[in-house]
């Protein structure tokens, strides 16, 4: 695959409160958090850190000091951590740094010390434009319709792209607010470190060269490669012959309300391929919180000779049962991924993947046709000569305080010959926002 040769190191910590929000340190209803950077090359002040409470969500924001470190004091409870930096070596190229903790627990006037060490991250030409998973409401205005999920690829560069061995997959647990085995004692994820990620139950795959042309997308169908607007006003057809869809009954993902036969439209060399390694006839892709990953394999190995091989998997929370499965999916293979919390359990999310992967997450509103929207790169898609007089402003299509911060529109600007570069720092806090409908029904 051809890639933007764009270096990031993204200092992504989490942690902190404004001065006006610290507390006293004699109120015993706080604890204090010390956060202090490691592995950073370069110098380590200028971090923005932000903290969550993972019960009440409340975020708190401070900048870390020469040292690498930030001090807070905050309510007792659990916190989780992220900070970032990106800073611009030479022309077109940054380096970011990402580092997350979560679990912090803070007590009552006690001093928790937390090490975060950053890693290093890099953007890559192919990113998730979008991802609709959540469902919508069907015509009677009180069920949930399900069946019409789907993720959309991008060429954010000037240069032709051409994937070979793409998959597609999500960690382990399927939705983040489920209890999450995969945490030991000191809060860390088992796989931290270990330079891989757990893909869970199965993998989908193009099993062709995939080629996206500068500036283009690709729409994958996840279940329901249908007009679905027939049963459905809300929901989306994908009745079109440029349209991709998972579809692959001899897999084992053969059950029909996933996968009814998709519209004859619909070429079949446009049929992605599954390989499972759990257990399940449709693919479990959260409705509400997946953390979405797409990833490469190396020419030379094939999808289902690497997520069959035995010394290739693991097991989610060291259970060894066939449920638990997952592919080891090394993080030097994924090309782009996006962490999802659900908004309906705030308090319960945590995070699955890692900070070198993605550094943050973003909030999703499921069963009421919401789709998360990669936000636009302002300066650099300003900066494009060919979108002299193209751009339009004044996006209206966020959710509450989730949208787009550059405000334009990308997708009329795209009806109106724009091209879009959009925002890429392996942060989905800051990649993404919550839209209120799917761009395929723009």
């Amino acid at each position: 695959m051809k890639k933007i040769f764009l270096l990031l190191f993204l200092p992504y910590l989490l942690v902190a409160c404004n001065d006006q929000q610290q507390a006293s340190v004699s109120d015993l209803s706080f604890g204090e958090v010390v956060i202090s950077l490691t592995g950073i090359a370069g110098s380590a002040s200028g971090f923005e850190v932000e903290l969550r409470n993972a019960q009440t969500n409340s975020i708190f924001n401070a900048t870390t000091d020469a040292a690498g470190t930030a001090s807070f004091h905050v309510t007792t409870g659990i916190y989780e951590a992220t900070a970032t930096k990106t800073e611009l070596t030479g022309s077109n190229t940054y380096y970011i740094y990402n580092g997350t903790s979560g679990q912090i627990a803070v007590r009552k006037d006690q001093k928790t010390r937390v090490s975060m060490e950053m890693r290093q991250a890099k953007t890559s030409q192919i990113v998730i434009k979008e991802l609709y998973n959540g469902g919508c409401m069907k015509d009677d205005g009180v069920t949930v319709f399900q069946y019409d999920k789907c993720f959309i690829l991008y060429n954010n560069s000037p240069l032709p792209a051409s994937l070979d061995n793409l998959c597609v997959g999500f960690c382990s647990p399927a939705n983040a607010q489920a209890t999450n085995h995969n945490y030991t004692a000191d809060g860390r994820l088992m796989y931290e470190g270990e330079g891989f990620t757990p893909v869970w139950n199965g993998i989908w795959y193009f099993p062709h060269t995939l080629t996206i042309e500068p500036y283009a997308q690709v729409v994958v169908n996840i279940c329901g490669a249908i007009d679905n607007t027939q049963t459905v006003s809300a929901s989306i057809n994908y009745a079109n012959p440029d349209y991709y869809c998972m579809y692959d009954p001899e897999s084992g993902y053969y059950n029909t309300n996933y996968y009814p036969t998709p519209s004859a439209l619909i070429p079949t060399s446009h049929y992605l391929k599954a390989v499972i390694m759990g257990l399940g006839n449709g693919w479990p892709i959260s409705m509400s919180s997946p953390a979405f990953v797409v990833f490469q394999i190396p020419v030379g190995t094939t999808p289902r000779e690497y997520c069959t091989n035995p010394d290739n998997l693991w097991y989610a929370g060291g259970d060894v049962k066939q449920v638990n499965a997952c592919a080891k999916v090394p993080n030097d293979w994924i090309v782009d991924a996006v962490e999802v919390y659900a908004a309906s359990s705030k308090e319960a999310c945590v995070k699955r993947l890692t900070a070198d992967v993605d550094a943050g997450y973003v909030w999703l509103t499921n069963q009421h046709g919401h789709t998360l929207y990669r936000n636009v790169d302002q300066q650099a898609t300003e900066a494009l000569e060919v979108n002299e007089g193209k751009l339009v402003y004044n996006y209206p299509l966020g959710v509450g305080t989730s949208t787009d911060p550059s405000g334009i529109d990308a997708e009329a600007s795209m009806r109106n010959g724009a091209h879009i570069i959009y925002k890429d720092t392996n942060n989905s806090t800051n990649d993404f926002h919550e839209r209120q409908s799917c761009s395929l029904k723009d």
